[in-house]
């Protein structure tokens, strides 16, 4: 099986695509998607609102990641270059919870 034909095959699941569009709906009507390979723990689908919040849903491998990206009205895929990473607004109380406990 070629790979464009295993991409064809990979679908979005449903409950991976009503999260991150209701993300959207909810921040701003657009946003960006970053998908990170974890290994075998999956992927995870990093969501950026066009409000510079921050969300993120875990898939099983990066094919569905990017299915869920296409799935999404509003969505784009993006990479962590200079004009993602200056679309987000973190604040104070996620930076600390991202800091774990010693920040605490």
């Amino acid at each position: 099986m070629t790979a464009p034909e295993k991409q064809a095959e990979t679908k979005a699941s449903p409950k991976a695509v009503a999260t991150a569009s209701a993300f959207v709906r909810e921040h701003g009507e657009s946003g960006r998607a970053v998908v990170e390979n974890l290994g075998r723990a999956g992927a995870r689908l990093v969501l950026i609102g066009e409000d510079g919040a921050l969300g993120d849903v875990m898939v099983p491998d990066v094919a569905t990641g990017e299915a869920v990206v296409e799935a999404v009205d509003g969505l784009t895929a993006a990479d962590w270059d200079g004009e993602t990473t200056a679309a987000l607004k973190i604040g104070a109380a996620h930076r600390r919870k991202m800091a774990g406990p010693r920040a605490r």
